[in-house]
């Protein structure tokens, strides 16, 4: 379970401190497809980086499981269980597909094995697996092998931040049958998804909307997409527009 407390979260501009994270507490229980949605610039990729230990809160506490690991960077959370996909994948010259899920497993994973998470995320893996993860594959390319390693880790946390940025239709439609497989078969384990797309939120269980830094609404998707979807920022929930 992963549970944030009064958490906020600063930053100098201007000779003063701009508060991006206002004061959130909520708690994500295990097994949970939750997305996090809201307006433009409310600070969602902010709460996934702080989740992944990317940045620590200027206040407030973060717990997984009971415990306190406000202090633990993105290494220790990773070995503890918190995932973290970017949403623009870095690249690697040099270490192949086989390589990073190799190292996402923990293990020497047979070709066939890695393969096999390849294929999951609709990539051919003949095509793939001995290719260096550079510049000659492209965003949804990239995409997709990193989700690909989020998969190969089984983690109890898997954080996603707009996995739909810059992928094409078809990558976008594979993506979704992916987070659904996900959900359905890895028991116990939570996934968090920052996204706008409409098509996200409707696999999710439970929605929270960010707005300027502070938790407006957090409940079932039942109670809180029919309220999005009727508002008028639902233009731009559904339009997939950046944010942050």
């Amino acid at each position: 379970m992963l549970e944030l407390k009064h958490v906020s979260f600063e930053v100098p501009e201007s000779g003063s401190d701009k508060e991006i994270i206002k004061d959130i507490s909520f708690t994500i229980p295990d097994g949970r497809f939750t997305v996090i949605t809201g307006p433009n610039g409310g600070g969602k990729s902010t709460l996934a980086r702080l989740i992944a230990g990317i940045e620590k809160p200027t206040s407030g506490n973060i717990y997984l499981d009971g415990q306190d690991i406000t202090e633990a960077g993105i290494t220790e959370r990773a070995k503890m269980g918190i995932s973290y996909a970017f949403q623009q994948p870095v690249r690697f010259k040099g270490v192949t597909v086989l390589d990073l899920i190799r190292l996402a497993k923990g293990e020497n994973l047979s070709i066939n094995g890695a393969c096999e998470y390849l294929s999951q995320v609709g990539l051919c893996a003949k095509d793939y697996i001995r290719r260096e993860v550079n510049a000659s594959l492209s965003g949804g390319e990239l995409k997709r092998i990193e989700i690909a390693t989020v998969l190969a880790r089984g983690t109890k946390l898997s954080v996603f931040d707009e996995p739909e940025a810059g992928i094409d239709l078809w990558s976008f439609q594979n993506l979704i049958q992916v987070f659904e497989k996900m959900h359905r078969e890895i028991q116990g384990s939570s996934i968090l998804i920052i996204s706008h797309q409409e098509r996200i939120l409707n696999i999710a269980d439970d929605i929270l909307v960010i707005t300027d830094g502070e938790v407006s609404r957090h409940g079932a998707k039942e109670e809180i997409l029919p309220s999005l979807l009727g508002s008028a920022s639902a233009v731009n929930l559904c339009e997939g527009r950046r944010t942050d």
